[in-house]
């Protein structure tokens, strides 16, 4: 099977740490090593080198290598621009296509924290034997709900088809559900037969490309042009001409939403995607006033606060709960952990005011 690890995300939820020129995949959020880096080692556990590619922005290529030295150029699939997953996953296996056309491949995203490894690699096999079953169905991984979860995308489970080994159930999907309010959420949880969806996808490379075809026409007929192109002196220019025409669409909505015939197999490895600050605490090991802390703090009556300041500052509080602060030296960011989601609208911001986009 192919691994193949997205790292081309801005992470805009994460700043001022996450940057245009070092986006969150790239830095130690929840841990000493980047989040890329934790991830590739997750994957490289029970990968070989050779099986393993990152696709990424153009401009971060040389951040990646120096990151992951063991991965050849020929490893990282570079994007011109940024046209969401649906474009990253596909020109990937566009050029997975040309000699790898019927290996199985599983899409892994650089910015979730893993608890189970074992857990987490038994389950994407039993997805990939599925798929060795019948090459033209495509096999989705979902995680069982732990709590009322607004902030993520749902799976609605079909019929059980079966056993994937491992202790774990094939099922068909019956539908995708965006992200609900609390009420729904709750009435997800308490159902039992809806999934968090991670969009940890498994699937043959030459039968998800035809997914395209199918859903994505557009995208198919960007595909193709890129793909005569390949081996010629213009290849570069048409690849980058034909990029930039792609239709910014997920994965999820462009393809996944509308596909009939996804299997899912429901699991548990104690995953969670570090989308924004109040996640990165939720990950983070807390004192005994549960608080997350990274530098130097000192507190009095605060409860339940995220600190994350640059060596050699001194960051006091008094009286403060549920707090993000988070210090880099030439930002600031203050903010209550419930509204960690708008830091994003910090972001646009930042791009609308010239005078702001140095902090970018």
């Amino acid at each position: 099977m192919i691994a193949i690890i997205l790292a081309g995300g801005g992470g805009t939820r994460l700043w001022p740490v996450s940057r245009q020129n070092s986006p969150k995949q790239l830095e130690a959020i929840v841990g000493p090593l980047s989040m890329l880096k934790a991830t590739y080692a997750r994957v490289r556990s029970k990968f070989e080198v050779e099986d393993i590619y990152v696709a990424t922005a153009e401009d971060q290529v040389a951040a990646v290598l120096s990151q992951l030295p063991e991965l050849s150029i020929d490893h990282i699939m570079q994007e011109p621009c940024r046209r969401d997953t649906a474009a990253a996953i596909g020109y990937t296996l566009l050029r997975l296509s040309v000699d790898r056309p019927d290996e199985n491949f599983v899409i892994i995203n650089s910015d979730a924290h893993v608890r189970d490894p074992d857990a987490y690699h038994a389950v994407i096999s039993a997805a990939g034997r599925a798929v060795t079953a019948d090459p033209s169905r495509t096999a989705l991984i979902g995680l069982r709900p732990s709590y009322p979860e607004t902030g993520y995308g749902y799976i609605k489970l079909a019929s059980r088809l079966g056993h994937g080994g491992d202790g774990l159930e094939i099922y068909e999907v019956e539908r995708f559900v965006e992200k609900p309010d609390r009420k729904t959420a709750e009435m997800y949880l308490a159902d039992g037969s809806y999934l968090w969806n991670p969009t940890l996808i498994v699937g043959c490379v030459r039968s998800f490309l035809e997914l395209y075809r199918l859903h994505l026409p557009q995208h198919a007929e960007l595909f193709s042009q890129m793909r005569a192109s390949f081996g010629s002196e213009t290849e570069t220019k048409i690849i980058n001409d034909c990029f930039r025409r792609l239709p910014a669409v997920s994965i999820d909505y462009g393809i996944l939403e509308k596909e009939q015939r996804l299997l899912v197999i429901p699991a548990e490895f104690g995953w969670m995607d570090i989308g924004n600050w109040r996640t990165v605490r939720e990950v983070l090991a807390r004192d005994h006033q549960e608080n997350v802390v990274r530098g130097s703090y000192i507190e009095i009556d605060s409860v339940g606060n995220l600190i994350h300041c640059p060596e050699g500052k001194l960051v006091a509080t008094v009286g403060i709960s549920g707090m993000i602060i988070v210090d880099t030296g030439d930002a600031l960011l203050i903010c209550p952990q419930e509204r960690a989601h708008e830091v994003k609208s910090i972001v646009d911001r930042l791009k609308a005011d010239e005078k702001f986009k140095s902090f970018l």
